[in-house]
């Protein structure tokens, strides 16, 4: 960051002395104002429910126009490494500020590919869990739990440490993901096999079993690949800011990342796709395409509480970057299996049109977001909606790890503290049992 010309000066009505603050201005995007001494010159906090108007940090990894719809890993346009990366091209961006040449590429690979194997014991952990537990459940515990196996990497004021465990973490989660899955349905776990790609080795061991070899579909793993990139990382979000607000007290990465997938499975952040795929399934059961005139009118009756699932974002006032390329994902997946014209998915390509041309969709800017897709393809290709967040939290893992890693080599990082203003009972006493009324 550097420091602007331009200084703002706050004053008060009361005659207190007005107060000049610095402001600061970053390679692209807003500038901030910079209230650090704030509190100790004047008294006084800031008022900034759900951060909204807060800078929590200095940050280099990602960047995001919402009235662009623009998203930025490292300045690169997401469409691109879309395009032209896979998912460990991306991680490696995230974690080191560029991308990889082809000797980087190729050590990078086989490193993340040789660590994905989980230590044995692993399984007994898992056999504690209800069958009937939700995914989301068993990876907090899981990925917390690899602490207790991976102690020569849990310090996370070491370089080392965080460069160890960074490996671990992204290389462990596709496989801890598909144990979780296997073990609710009751198969045997299916081990990682260090001669697929990132992708496909999950896919291997979600689907395969003991039985006959699993062959993977070369779309449905580029759709799988997809999927990771786009949810990598996405600025200042609440599971990251998580995983910053946890990692500042110096806990190890393994316990900040578990924080990070506590926070994620949320519906309002990681479940968003799973509540945009229940939402089709309960219109679907409500009499589908036919019907879904009266579902419009609900979501558009202010005295209803049916909500439009998938659709807007909080922070894109545009359309979503991330959604442009999951659609044509979409698009490529249903063909390839031949669902087209599967009833759910018709469902959702007319529900996609009318978000699109409706005026009051269109006016409200209401376009169809990466969940909406994600869920979608994630479906066809069989992963159960329950596992949705799983898969979400198994992508955003490296985004968390950078953002972690850039937070702790910042020699102004402190642990965080944020402010409040206390609106309870002032100072009281304690009166005797019998007077109490």
């Amino acid at each position: 960051m550097t420091p602007s010309d331009v200084k703002a000066t706050l004053s008060f009505s009361d005659g207190s002395p007005s107060m000049e603050l610095p402001i600061l201005k970053g390679t692209i995007g807003p500038d901030v104002v910079d209230i650090r001494k704030l509190y100790g010159q004047t008294g006084k906090f800031t008022y900034d429910p759900g951060f909204l108007s807060t800078a929590s940090c200095d940050s280099s990894i990602t960047y995001i126009d919402g009235d662009k719809g623009e998203l930025l890993y490292r300045g690169y346009p997401i469409e691109q490494l879309a395009e032209h990366c896979d998912f460990l091209d991306v991680c490696y961006l995230l974690l080191h500020g560029e991308l990889p040449n082809q000797q980087q590429q190729k050590d990078f690979d086989r490193l993340v590919s040789v660590h994905t194997m989980v230590n044995e014991q692993m399984q007994f952990f898992l056999r504690g869990f209800r069958r009937d537990a939700h995914p989301m459940a068993i990876m907090t515990g899981l990925v917390g739990g690899m602490s207790a196996f991976y102690h020569d990497s849990t310090d996370v004021h070491n370089p080392k440490h965080r460069e160890i465990s960074a490996i671990r973490l992204i290389a462990k989660m596709p496989t801890l993901v598909s144990m979780a899955y296997k073990y609710t349905i009751g198969q045997p776990y299916i081990y990682p096999k260090n001669d697929l790609s990132y992708s496909a080795n999950f896919m291997r061991m979600m689907f395969g079993t003991p039985c006959e070899e699993y062959e993977p579909n070369d779309v449905l793993v580029r759709a799988m690949d997809r999927i990771f990139i786009l949810h990598a990382d996405h600025e200042q979000n609440a599971s990251t800011s998580t995983v910053r607000l946890c990692g500042s007290s110096g806990t190890n990465p393994f316990a900040a990342i578990a924080a990070g997938v506590a926070c994620l499975w949320g519906p309002a952040h990681g479940g968003a796709n799973e509540a945009a795929l229940n939402m089709l399934e309960e219109i679907q059961r409500n009499g589908g395409a036919e019907k879904i005139g009266d579902f419009i009118k609900q979501v558009k009756d202010k005295n209803s509480n049916v909500k439009l699932m998938g659709f807007g974002h909080r922070v894109y006032k545009n359309y979503d970057p991330r959604a442009k390329l999951m659609r044509e994902t979409c698009h490529e997946v249903l063909g390839a299996l031949g669902l087209e014209n599967d009833p759910l998915f018709k469902l959702a390509m007319t529900l996609e049109k009318i978000a699109l041309e409706d005026d009051y969709f269109v006016a409200r800017k209401l376009y169809p977001n990466v969940d909406f897709y994600s869920g979608i393809v994630q479906r066809a290709i069989g992963i159960p909606v329950s596992l949705f967040t799983a898969i979400f939290a198994l992508a955003r893992t490296v985004g968390w790890i950078a953002q972690l890693n850039e937070m702790i080599g910042d020699p102004e990082y402190k642990i965080g503290r944020p402010r409040q203003l206390y609106s309870g009972s002032p100072r009281r006493d304690v009166k005797p049992l019998g007077g109490r009324s």
